[in-house]
């Protein structure tokens, strides 16, 4: 048996899968394709997670859109993270020309243009459904890690959310939280530490910058109602596609504090609202998350941990995430550990660092008596990629150079025209573009202070005698005058009107210059 002979049955008993599929292309031996011999993946291991690596340039836009569409053919939906703005193209269809007709030809099965189903999402001003969430179904724990907060300052914001439940005070937003802070640092300190405990308003203090420094980065978008239903991701189109839901996330690249933040929300309401799963034929949702090292670069090591935790535990609701990025080294080895499905396009190999991370990177792979892993990662072409998934026993596959299928959907963004007609037939923007702002915290923290301010201002009307001055004696009188208003402001409650009056217009001004404008 000749070498091309024995590769090819590695690769079919490797590849022979009883289960239901998806296609991504045909195996190379030698730098040549062999037509027919496709490397595919069975959707009852699509939740073990994956992996989508590759140097610029190598085509990994291509190989999500193309495991999208496979994805949505199969009546699975799919949540993409769109960073770069260059997947909009899955809602037009593709163009026929003769590179893709020779590579399909390659492949061994036709090539026929398709549009998908697709939602447009958003957490800034991008056009699209506007995602949102609730301070308080963050909950202390995580808002804490996103923070950065050491124990007793997580300690202190566990107190505040439950002095906000045991007092009927919702915190929806970034200025609920600003303003519970502001009111345990000052008037409603006393009430707080009776029932709560003593703690430190610099520690206060230390929490409020912090979140001033996430609201910088947008999160007052993000913060709010009508928070999203995580289950309006699973929805089907009248043909039976799987719906592409599309998060743009162009603008924030440089604000990646709010991606992984909201990352890791989702992950967690995901894991929290959906039933176990066991062990189905297909899962029940895939995210595909590109430029993954903004998550893991960006995070701290308790977000990283939970980020880890959830990544572990979701695959049992039918949940599977896959990570795009450059370096496979940008996932941390806890997580990579995890995945089942690798697919990595050429890698570039420019300095000694290079090559070392190369030989690395091969040894993720399982070895193989047809390639030299770290030599195949340099010579890959555009469009080709080293690909191992897990058969249905959860065994690795071999490793298999593929010349991948083409995207069926348009290899190319949307026009500004098409994006809006798209928009203009969401399902989803008349429910969650409504901007609600109920009384919460803020307004109710807020009408308490105006009360007091009130009810003390009264008091000192009353406290005050309204004495009348005779004509002749106008020079004793603004003497007495003088001598009254000093005992008015000496006085204990005249002091502590005015440092509430202070307080208040301050925090006006300071809230429009940190651009805390009410929604």
């Amino acid at each position: 048996m000749s070498t091309k002979e024995k590769f090819i049955e590695t690769i079919e008993n490797g590849y022979s899968l009883k289960d239901d599929s998806i296609l991504f292309g045909t195996a190379i031996f030698n730098g040549e394709p062999i037509p027919n011999l496709h490397i595919k993946m069975p959707l009852s291991t699509i939740n073990r997670h994956g992996l989508i690596a590759g140097a610029t340039g190598t085509g990994k836009t291509k190989t999500v859109q193309l495991f999208a569409e496979a994805l949505s053919d199969k009546s699975i939906p799919v949540l993409l993270m769109d960073i770069k703005g260059d997947l909009s193209g899955i809602a037009a269809e593709g163009t026929v020309n003769p590179k893709i007709e020779e590579r399909h030809q390659k492949i061994g099965v036709a090539y026929q243009p398709k549009k998908y189903p697709v939602e447009f999402l958003t957490l800034s001003e991008e056009k699209g459904v506007r995602l949102r969430a609730t301070v308080s179904e963050f909950g202390p724990i995580l808002i804490s890690k996103i923070l950065e907060l050491n124990d007793v300052q997580s300690g202190l914001v566990s107190v505040l959310f439950k002095y906000c439940d045991d007092n009927n005070l919702p915190l929806l937003d970034l200025k609920d939280f600003k303003k519970i802070l502001q009111y345990a640092s000052n008037e409603g300190k006393s009430e707080i530490e009776k029932n709560y405990g003593n703690f430190s308003t610099t520690s206060l203090g230390t929490i409020l910058r912090k979140v001033i420094e996430l609201e910088q980065q947008g999160a007052d978008k993000f913060f709010g109602e009508r928070s999203f239903d995580v289950e309006d991701l699973l929805r089907l189109d009248e043909n039976g596609n799987g719906v592409i839901s599309v998060l743009r996330l162009v603008d924030l690249q440089s604000r990646p504090k709010l991606f992984s933040t909201f990352m890791l929300c989702l992950l967690a309401e995901i894991y929290q609202t959906f039933p176990e799963q066991g062990d189905k034929p297909e899962p029940k949702l895939v995210i595909v998350i590109d430029e993954a090292h903004l998550i893991f670069n960006e995070a701290n090591k308790a977000l990283l941990e939970q980020i880890e935790t959830i990544i572990k535990l979701i695959r049992s609701k039918g949940v599977g995430i896959y990570f795009c990025t450059q370096n496979p080294q940008d996932v941390p080895a806890s997580v990579l550990s995890q995945l089942g499905l690798k697919i990595q396009h050429a890698l570039r190999a420019f300095t000694a660092q290079d090559r070392k991370m190369i030989k690395l990177t091969a040894e993720n792979y399982p070895l193989s008596e047809f390639y030299k892993t770290d030599e195949l990662l340099t010579s890959l072409g555009i469009g080709e990629a080293a690909i191992t998934a897990l058969n249905e026993k959860g065994i690795p596959t071999p490793l298999a150079a593929t010349l991948l299928c083409a995207p069926r959907s348009r290899m190319d963004i949307l026009t500004a025209e098409e994006l809006n007609e798209t928009i203009s037939k969401s399902k989803l923007a008349d429910k969650y573009n409504e901007i609600i702002d109920r009384e919460s915290a803020y307004e109710i923290l807020s009408q308490k202070l105006e009360r007091a301010y009130q009810q003390s201002t009264n008091e000192i009307s009353k406290e005050v005698p309204q004495v009348k001055f005779p004509q002749q004696t106008r020079q004793t009188s603004r003497r007495t005058e003088k001598s009254t208003a000093e005992k008015i402001a000496d006085s204990p409650l005249a002091k502590q009107v005015g440092r509430t009056l202070v307080r208040e217009l301050a925090r006006g001004i300071f809230g429009i210059l940190l651009g805390g404008k009410r929604r």
